[in-house]
């Protein structure tokens, strides 16, 4: 909602009322590009909150968070802890990913039908791969099932994502890893070009190997219309085209 509301007053001489006093996303994750956007266009009113069903609310950015770091889903509330762990449960030092727990009033006592997450202690883990900056700011990798392994290194598509929507070409993006023969996954890009655009495959390569790792850079960029998504933002992965050959 919120980018169809941003897309809406770029598209028309239209203003962002005064009456509005905070925007507040969640449910979704807010991309950097949307977070700049929104506070650009209605002023430093925006909130990101972050949680899941099984953990409750674990972290909230305050617009001034936000300003300073667009990415950020912000800091622990009263009452909760945030731990990130590798896989053997150690704590994982200040910048470095891992294994996003949460701790607080707002943990479920299991699913109906039986079983529930795996704990830490109090901990809970919530499925999603993120890191804490030395601010104390929580940011979100992505889904530890999203993570691409290619030729041993790990890529979060998320990462490569947010800087293809920094292109002033690219309206949306979405990566995936695609199995590959000699490197066990490839990156596939999907990317929505702005209007009136043009912008070639290798332009865009180039673009990120200026800026990530080498095997950061989507071994192939498929041109859509856009990029499918659920009613919660998720790119839609088996609704993604396969490349013309």
């Amino acid at each position: 909602m919120h980018q169809r509301i941003l897309r809406a007053l770029r598209s028309s001489d239209r203003h962002p009322s005064s009456s509005v006093r905070i925007l507040i996303s969640a449910a979704a994750p807010l991309t950097p590009v949307l977070a700049e956007g929104l506070m650009d266009e209605f002023g430093d009113i925006l909130y990101n909150v972050y949680g899941t069903t099984e953990t409750g609310f674990g972290a909230i950015a305050r617009p001034g968070n936000l300003r300073a770091a667009p990415g950020t889903v912000g800091r622990p509330p009263f009452g909760t802890e945030l731990r990130i762990l590798d896989d053997s449960g150690r704590e994982l030092p200040v910048g470095e990913a891992g294994h996003l727990f949460v701790g607080g009033p707002l943990i479920f006592d299991g699913y109906s039908g039986g079983g529930s997450r795996e704990t830490a202690g109090d901990l809970m883990n919530t499925g999603d791969l993120g890191h804490i900056d030395e601010q104390g700011r929580l940011f979100i990798d992505g889904r530890e099932d999203d993570m691409i392994v290619s030729g041993g290194e790990n890529v979060f598509p998320g990462e490569v994502e947010n800087l293809l929507r920094h292109h002033d070409g690219v309206e949306d993006a979405a990566v995936i890893g695609v199995d590959d023969e000699e490197f066990g996954q490839r990156l596939r890009a999907f990317v929505v070009r702005a209007d009136r655009v043009h912008l070639s495959e290798a332009e865009l390569k180039a673009y990120v190997k200026e800026r990530l790792a080498r095997f950061k850079v989507p071994r192939e960029v498929v041109f859509v219309d856009e990029v499918p998504r659920n009613p919660t933002g998720k790119v839609l992965k088996s609704q993604l085209p396969a490349p013309a050959r």
